[in-house]
Parts: structure tokens; sequence; C-alpha cells
């Protein structure tokens, strides 16, 4: 958390937030208490209409999500548009996220990145963007679970062995790490280590010959 951010969430009338239970846990370590609003995936429209409400009552009014930065795989786009279109100013507080941070430490060389996030659970939907993306020649960023992560890791094996691959694991947290190699190579030392654990991010380099 950046210091303004803090002092940011102390001038607020309400917090909307992906998950109240999660922000409640960060309010109470900083000695914050304010009115919370569950903001999340399946009821956004309905949150933002109270949201929207909430601001013409000229009341301030904030957005975090669980991890990472709103609407980047996360909640928040229709908040957005929703509060833009009532007429009031949407100012973002940048923070940790999971796309910038692995880019910055990847050493990928490639000039132009595309951010995918999650790919489809459904393998025939992973395994058909997956090649259209490595077809694409650019390096790319996707988001992946513990469930997945070995599978898609052998899925790009099978389509291009030689890509280089950056995998972080559990970033800006406590058991942090950062894997490099052969999507192979990478998958191997995630089995060796058994860390399967947290959340994952893949950076696949678009140069065959990096």
């Amino acid at each position: 958390m950046s210091y303004r951010a803090v002092e940011t969430l102390k001038t607020l009338d309400l917090l909307a937030c992906e998950d109240t239970r999660r922000t409640l846990k960060l309010l109470n370590h900083f000695g914050i208490r304010l009115s919370l609003l569950s903001c999340r995936a399946q009821n956004e429209a309905g949150a933002a209409e109270r949201v929207a409400a909430a601001l013409n009552e000229g009341k301030t009014v904030g957005y975090a999500s669980d991890a990472g930065t709103p609407a980047l795989s996360d909640p928040g786009a229709v908040l957005v548009r929703r509060v833009v279109q009532a007429g009031h100013e949407v100012i973002p507080l940048p923070g940790a996220s999971a796309f910038a941070t692995l880019v910055s430490v990847c050493g990928g060389r490639d000039k132009s990145v595309c951010f995918e996030g999650f790919l489809s659970p459904k393998a025939g939907r992973r395994r058909s963007r997956l090649r259209e993306l490595l077809a694409q020649d650019t390096a790319f960023v996707l988001y992946e679970s513990p469930f997945r992560i070995l599978k898609l890791l052998e899925d790009l094996t099978e389509f291009d062995k030689d890509r280089y691959v950056c995998v972080g694991r559990e970033m800006t947290k406590l058991h942090e790490a950062y894997l490099r190699g052969s999507a192979e190579e990478v998958r191997s030392q995630i089995i060796e280590k058994n860390e399967l654990r947290g959340e994952f991010s893949v950076f696949v380099s678009g140069n065959r010959t990096h």
C-alpha cells in the first residue's frame, strides 16, 4: 500500500470492494473504519448503481479489488463506466500490478507485450487461444491458477518448446518467487520445488531466438 492510498482511504465515506472480508483486514491493519459495499463480478452492475447514488448525494467513494489492479482481470470496468456516465470523476491510485511487476523483472527484450490475463479453463479454448498468441510473435502475459499452471506449461512446451518463459508466483507477498527458462524447464522447477501455491503470472517471449 502506498502512503497516498492509505491517506485516501481515511477520507472516504464509502468503500466498494471485491471482498469485504479481505478489505476489512486491510483497513483494520491501518486502523481505518468506514462503510463497505460488496462490488464483485457477480453483482458489479447493481453495486455500481449504489455507488453512483452515493456520489450523487455528495459522498466520497473508493473501490478496492482483492489484489492487483481494478479492471485488470478484476472487477471495476462496469463500475467506472457507470460512475463516469453519472457525471463523476474517477481517479486511479496506482498500486502493485502483477502484469507490470512481472514485465519489469522477466528480462524480456520484446518491444511489445500483450496482456491476455486468464485463458479459458476449457482445454480446447485455452489451447486454441494459446496457439493464436504464439503465432503473433509478440510477447504476452497470462494469469493462471495453481490448478492449471502445469497444464499451461505443458501446452507451451508442445506448441513452442524454445520460447523463453518467466513465471512469477505470489508476487509482492511473503512467498514471492520467479522461475525462468523454457516452459519445460520452468515446469520441472515448479514440480521439483513443489511450488503450486498461490497465483501465477506467466511471461512468454515473442522472440523465438530470445
